[in-house]
């Protein structure tokens, strides 16, 4: 599995309600994209939940490598391209993925939050412990799933999660959630990735 990731930092001014429109309207379009485990439709408002930004930042939870590939290089990412230029694609690989005990619910916010792995950790001893911090995100009352993630280039590590309820107390990133295509939800793969 990968997880994918970029962000779109707005003016302090920005109209979010064009985002949100955005999402309304086009939102639907990966409802039943082949290979997508899920895309998070996220939102950060300046102002609210701590964020310093205005940022539109979709997260992808990929269940294949090849669903991947077809959205960056297909016509839906092309069209974020030609609205608001092309960012940075962050991409991780997944070490683990849980649901969580509202996997049902339709969820409101997200937290992400990324941390550094220094270079005299064990690796495998340290793999566990980020599994196992999976485990205790989705565990807590309203996460509908939790993952984290890797890259190997810079050694850090994503931790990101789903809740049907507002902000909930997880240090992170708080998002909200727009709108959440999960067309391959089901098939992905739970516990572990090694």
């Amino acid at each position: 599995m990968h997880a994918m990731q970029y962000e779109i930092t707005l003016p302090a001014d920005y109209d979010m309600g064009v985002i949100r429109h955005r999402v309304e309207s086009k939102g639907h379009l990966l409802d039943d994209f082949p290979g997508l485990g899920f895309k998070a439709y996220l939102m950060r408002e300046r102002g609210r939940d701590g964020s310093p930004v205005n940022q539109y930042a979709p997260f992808y939870l990929w269940n294949t490598a090849e669903g991947m590939n077809s959205f960056l290089w297909g016509p839906g990412f092309q069209g974020l391209v030609d609205d608001f230029g092309r960012p940075v694609v962050q991409n991780w690989t997944v070490l683990a993925y849980e649901e969580g005990d509202a996997a049902g619910a339709v969820p409101r916010t997200a937290v992400r939050r990324h941390q550094r792995i220094a270079a005299p950790t064990p690796l495998s001893e340290y793999a566990g412990e980020l599994a196992a911090e999976t485990r205790r995100l989705a565990r807590r009352r309203g996460a509908v799933s939790a993952l984290t993630a890797v890259d190997p280039r810079t050694w850090e590590a994503v931790h990101f999660s789903l809740w049907e309820h507002e902000a909930p107390d997880v240090p992170g990133d708080v998002f909200q959630v727009l709108h959440l295509s999960a067309p391959e939800r089901e098939k992905l793969p739970r516990g572990r990735q090694w």
